[in-house]
């Protein structure tokens, strides 16, 4: 098998040697065993179910949580002459998803969402194929997502029953194994075989900025930025400080090229954007965390948060979109203590109040509905619940068999049980979420060695480094002379896609424009 397997890799993808950790889960999965892989960002996680997708006979399906993510690998899979892969989602117009549908069994390799997992009709149709693995992308989403703001995470269970129980592989690159039990407990696969390696980088320096306010940050920024035009990418919380900063940078940075990119723009702006700054187009993104998830740029030299991210794991996972060519990078954290409140009140917006959730069971009682429809009616006209938080108490309206499908069981005994349930569920995951970003600020406090403090929740020792180690450890960012971008002239860009780029400029500065007035 070794021969077999390692000639397939060469022979499909060009590479002539396994990454840590890539041969012992292939060819588990290959064995039909279900995994759960624990790699370090950039170590070529999508080779362990892309080659045995590709070896196997029949369909591999990927649950992938971004749109970029799919049409990125997707994009790189027929660059390289493989053409059976397919990504099911919004983008594909009606008459292209018709044919796909359709056509199904014709792909090896088939990306889609949790969400549209659920839609009943693509479900019938992936029944039907004989699909060889099941593979959970990203699958801390299954957790850090799940339980909240994408709870169709939690319906993958019962989806892998559906389709025959077909061999589960699950991914990621930060999972404590508080977050790899629950991962294993939501799947229901207990007994799957474990492969966890360290996810420390050597080459990603860590300092931490305390600064006491906004003007401090932004001066602190541009002094930073004209010293170095490299690839950076900055993290923010707010879209709104995201597109405000990207606006006082072009002022002050002459000489680069800058956007910014969060979830409130079009499907086709985000993409543009992601490719702009795959192709160095674009020296510096202004982003929220809707941006970089599995963003194969390997030279990426500098991140920035702007402000605190709500947990160690999405920091490890954001700061790991830096340096995959192994050249030394740096992560910036700029800490103003007042930016604590910002996670702590996105917390609050993401659950809903126990008051507000009281009365909304009441009203089901009192109001009678006849159907999920006029429920859903009711929460949106009265703006009971955003968006997030609906999602959250349907998941466990459905969990609770009070709704199912169309049809609704409000029984008082039942609506008085789930009153309980929810109430005890609501401060539960507060709990958590604070716990997590306890962790967090603990961190940003920490005295000594911030590798080792960052990294003793996730493995029982760290790589030590005796140069650009961290703040804490004597490093010195004058000293980092990391290599400057050359100036991109255009010249790769093809008239239709520089147009794009064109009029997507100038609707940003109408925008913006209009917003400062």
């Amino acid at each position: 098998m070794k021969q077999t397997i390692e000639y397939q890799l060469e022979n499909i993808f060009g590479h002539t040697s396994f990454k840590l950790g890539q041969k012992e889960i292939i060819e588990d999965v290959i064995n039909g065993k279900d995994v759960l892989g624990i790699l370090p960002t950039g170590s070529g996680k999508s080779v362990c179910f892309q080659l045995p997708g590709l070896i196997f006979g029949g369909t591999t399906i990927i649950v992938s949580p971004l749109l970029s993510l799919m049409v990125d690998q997707v994009k790189q899979l027929k660059a390289s002459g493989i053409k059976d892969v397919v990504a099911i989602n919004s983008m594909l117009d009606p008459v292209k998803r018709a044919q796909v549908l359709e056509n199904l069994y014709k792909y090896r390799l088939i990306y889609i969402s949790p969400e549209m997992l659920q839609n009943e009709f693509i479900l019938k149709r992936l029944i039907k194929l004989n699909i060889k693995l099941f593979v959970i992308d990203e699958a801390h989403c299954i957790s850090q997502w799940g339980h909240e703001f994408r709870p169709d995470y939690l319906k993958i269970k019962d989806i892998i029953n559906q389709l025959d129980q077909p061999p589960v592989l699950a991914l990621s690159a930060t999972a404590t194994e508080e977050v790899q039990n629950d991962i294993l407990a939501i799947l229901d696969r207990p007994n799957m075989k474990k492969h966890i390696y360290p996810i420390d980088r050597k080459n990603i320096s860590l300092v931490v900025e305390d600064l006491p306010d906004r003007k401090a940050k932004i001066d602190y920024l541009i002094a930073l930025l004209k010293q170095r035009k490299i690839p950076t990418m900055i993290y923010f919380s707010s879209r709104k400080e995201a597109e405000q900063i990207t606006l006082i940078l072009r002022e002050q940075l002459d000489n680069f090229s800058i956007a910014y990119y969060h979830g409130g723009l079009e499907q086709d702006e985000r993409l543009l954007i992601q490719q702009q700054f795959m192709k160095n187009q674009l020296d510096i993104i202004c982003c929220t965390s809707a941006f970089g998830m599995g963003i194969n740029k390997s030279d990426i030299r500098l991140i920035i948060h702007y402000h605190l991210p709500t947990q160690l794991e999405s920091f490890i996972q954001e700061i790991g979109r830096a340096g995959r060519d192994g050249e030394q990078c740096i992560s910036i954290v700029l800490y103003s203590k007042n930016d604590v409140q910002i996670p702590r009140n996105l917390f609050h917006s993401e659950l809903p109040s126990t008051d507000i959730t009281s009365g909304f069971i009441n009203s089901l009682e009192n109001l009678q509905f006849n159907t999920t429809n006029e429920i859903e009616k009711y929460v949106y006209d009265f703006q009971i619940f955003n968006e997030t938080q609906w999602r959250f108490i349907r998941y466990h309206l459905e969990d609770f068999l009070i709704i199912q499908k169309d049809k609704l069981d409000i029984s008082s005994e039942k609506l008085v049980q789930f009153d309980r349930f929810i109430k005890v569920k609501i401060e539960e995951r507060l709990k958590y979420k604070h716990h997590k970003l306890n962790d967090l600020i603990e961190w940003v406090d920490h005295s000594r060695c911030r590798r080792e403090k960052l990294y003793q929740h996730f493995q029982s020792n760290y790589s030590q480094v005796e140069e650009f180690c961290c703040d804490n450890c004597g490093l010195a960012l004058e000293e980092w002379h990391p290599k400057e971008n050359n100036k991109f002239d255009g010249t790769s860009l093809g008239w239709k896609e520089r147009l794009r780029w064109v009029l997507l400029q100038e609707k940003n500065n109408e925008s913006n424009a209009e917003r400062n007035h």
